[in-house]
C-alpha cells in the first residue's frame, strides 16, 4: 500500500511548495498597503491551515470559531485563501454591493474539469455564458412563469398523499423524493414517474451524492492543486480520479439522456408541454453554431432544474416530517387553519395567503435546518479591502447559512424548531429575518429556482396536514420510537434516517386522498 501512496505523495509535496511560494510573492505585491488578513486560527508554514480545515459538518466547527475570531474568519489552505461570513449585513456588502468583484465561482477542478459540470450554472464561471443561461433559466422558473406548472405540483404533492396511505410507516422518505422528482421531471420534460427506482430518479440521486461530496472545499487535493487533474486514473494513490471519472459520466447522462428524449418523442409527433419542448421548438434541425450554443444551454437549463428540483427540496421535506414528530404541537395549530379554510377539501396554491401559520412552518423548516448550511463559495475577483483587513484575489468567500439563520440575536432559541416565532397577531412578522435571505444563497449566485422551490414545499406541507397526522415510528414493543435528530455532511444536508409514520385524521381524510386518483 505504501508503494501506492509514495508517488502521489511526493509529487502533491513539491507542488505544495511551489504553489505556497507563487501564492506569497502575489499576495505581497498587491498589497502595498500592508493591511492585514482578516482573523482566524494561526497556520502553520506553506501548509497553512491544512490541517485545521473541518470536513465533517464544517458549519459547526464555523460556528464556534465566530465566537472566537468574529464573524470573519480566514484560512489559508496552501496559499489558496478561504474566507467564511457570519453575518448578513457583511455578506450584504460583500455579495450584494461588491457583487461585480464576488460573483464568480471558484475553480473546483474536481467538480468542473473531471466531473464535467462546466457548463452548469450553478458552477460557471460568472461571465457572459453564465449570463446567457441565467436568463434561459430566469425565463422559466420567474414567480409569473412557474404558475404554469402549479397543476403538476398539486398532482405530485396528492399522488404522495395516495403513495402514503399504501405504506404509512415504511418507505416514507422515499416517498417524499418520489414527489418531487416526479413533479420536476414532468415539468421539466414532461416525463411521468411512478417509482422511485424509475431510472431518472437514480441518476439524479447519485449525480447529487457526487456534486454535495465535490463542492465542499478541501475534499479533494486536486481543487488545491489543478494541475493534478492530469493524472491518469491508473496512477498509484488516485481513487479520487477514479470516482471523479465515474461522476462525470452520470453527468453526461443526466444532461443528455432526458432532453434526447424529448427530441425524438417530438419527432414522432408525441408532444408533451414541458420546459425541453420550449427549447426544443425554438430550435431547428439544422443548427447554426449559436443555435448550437443555444441548445448547450437548454440542455443544462433543464437539467439544472432537474437536479435541484429532484433532491435538494427534499431534504426540506424530510426535515419538516422530522420536526412534526418532534414538535407535535406545531402540527396541530397548522391543522386547526387548515380545516377553517378548507372546510373538507385539499389545499390549492389560492389558498396560501390565508394560512399564515402553514407559511410560518415553510419559513421555519427553510431555517431549523437549512438545506445547504454553506452554500457554494463565490471567489473574489480581484484583491479588495474590506473593514480594514485584505482580501486576496482569489479567496474563496463563503456565507455561513447556518450562522445566519442559527442567530441568537435574530432568533429566540434557535436550536428550537418554532413556527410561532414568524407570527404576530395572527399575520406574518415582516419585523422577523426571513430565511429566503440566506437559504437560497446571496448576491446575483442566488438560487434563480427559489419560487419554484418555495411553492412546492408550501403544497407538500399543506397537503400532508390536511389529512395526516404525523408521528414517531413504533420501537418493537409498540411504544413511539425515541427520535436522536441527526444530518448528513456535505454540500446539500439531509437528516439520518428516522422512523417515522403518518395516520388519516378521520375516515373523511382517507376518502379524499382517494378521491385525488380521478382528478389528476
Amino acid at each position: 500500500m505504501e508503494s501506492y501512496i509514495q508517488p502521489l505523495a511526493i509529487i502533491t509535496g513539491c507542488l505544495a511548495v511551489v504553489h505556497w511560494l507563487n501564492s506569497h510573492i502575489r499576495d505581497r505585491e498587491a498589497n502595498p498597503n500592508g493591511l492585514p488578513l482578516p482573523p482566524g486560527p494561526k497556520g502553520l508554514p506553506i501548509i497553512g491551515n491544512l490541517f485545521d480545515l473541518p470536513i465533517f459538518k464544517p458549519w459547526l466547527v464555523y460556528d464556534n470559531w465566530f465566537k472566537v475570531y468574529g464573524d470573519m474568519i480566514y484560512l489559508n489552505i496552501l496559499g489558496q485563501g478561504i474566507l467564511i461570513l457570519g453575518n448578513l449585513e457583511k455578506i450584504h456588502d460583500i455579495f450584494e454591493k461588491r457583487s461585480n468583484n464576488y460573483s464568480d465561482r471558484p475553480p473546483l477542478t474536481m467538480l468542473v474539469d473531471i466531473m464535467g459540470w462546466d457548463l452548469a450554472m450553478s458552477t460557471h464561471r460568472y461571465g457572459t455564458w453564465w449570463r446567457r443561461h441565467r436568463r434561459a433559466f430566469h425565463e422559466h422558473f420567474n414567480p409569473s412563469a412557474i404558475k404554469r406548472y402549479h397543476h403538476t405540483q398539486l398532482n405530485g404533492a396528492r399522488s404522495f398523499l395516495r403513495n402514503l396511505l399504501k405504506s404509512p410507516s415504511e418507505n416514507i422518505m422515499e416517498y417524499i423524493r418520489l414527489a418531487f422528482a416526479s413533479t420536476i421531471t414532468e415539468a421539466a420534460y414532461g416525463i411521468k414517474i411512478k417509482s422511485w427506482e424509475d431510472e431518472y430518479v437514480k441518476l439524479a440521486k447519485e449525480a447529487l451524492r457526487g456534486v454535495s461530496e465535490a463542492a465542499v472545499p478541501g475534499a479533494f487535493l486536486v481543487d488545491v492543486f489543478p494541475v493534478m487533474k492530469y493524472i491518469p486514473a491508473w496512477f498509484p494513490g488516485a481513487k479520487w480520479r477514479r470516482k471523479g471519472d465515474n461522476w462525470a459520466a452520470i453527468n453526461v447522462r443526466v444532461v443528455n439522456e432526458p432532453y434526447d428524449y424529448v427530441k425524438q418523442q417530438m419527432k414522432e409527433g408525441k408532444v408533451v408541454p414541458s420546459i425541453a419542448a420550449r427549447f426544443v421548438e425554438t430550435l431547428p434541425e439544422d443548427m447554426t453554431p449559436e443555435q448550437k450554443e443555444e441548445e448547450v444551454i437548454a440542455r443544462h437549463t433543464c437539467a439544472s432544474a432537474y437536479l435541484a428540483g429532484a433532491d435538494t427540496t427534499v431534504s426540506a421535506v424530510q426535515t419538516f416530517f422530522l420536526a412534526m414528530c418532534l414538535y407535535p404541537e406545531h402540527q396541530k395549530k397548522a391543522q386547526e387553519e387548515l380545516d377553517a379554510v378548507l372546510q373538507g377539501r385539499l389545499p390549492e396554491f389560492g389558498d396560501r395567503p390565508f394560512l399564515p401559520h402553514v407559511n410560518a412552518l415553510v419559513k421555519e423548516t427553510m431555517r431549523w435546518q437549512p438545506v445547504t448550511p454553506m452554500g457554494f463559495g463565490h471567489t473574489a475577483s480581484n484583491a479588495d479591502e474590506y473593514n480594514g483587513y485584505y482580501i486576496p484575489k482569489g479567496t474563496l468567500v463563503m456565507g455561513s447559512t447556518w450562522g445566519i439563520l442559527r442567530d441568537p440575536e435574530e432568533f429566540d432559541k434557535p436550536e428550537e424548531f418554532n413556527p410561532e416565532r414568524y407570527l404576530k397577531d395572527g399575520k406574518i412578522n415582516q419585523a422577523v429575518r426571513d430565511p429566503s435571505v440566506a437559504a437560497f444563497g446571496y448576491g446575483r449566485r442566488i438560487c434563480p429556482g427559489r419560487h419554484f422551490s418555495d411553492e412546492s414545499l408550501f403544497s407538500i406541507i399543506a397537503h400532508t396536514l390536511s389529512v395526516y397526522d404525523i408521528r414517531p415510528g413504533l420501537d418493537k414493543n409498540g411504544n413511539e420510537a425515541k427520535i436522536i435528530p441527526d444530518y448528513t455532511s456535505g454540500l446539500f444536508s439531509y437528516p439520518v434516517h428516522f422512523p417515522c409514520r403518518v395516520i388519516p385524521r378521520s375516515k373523511a381524510a382517507e376518502e379524499l386522498i382517494l378521491s385525488t386518483e380521478f382528478t389528476e
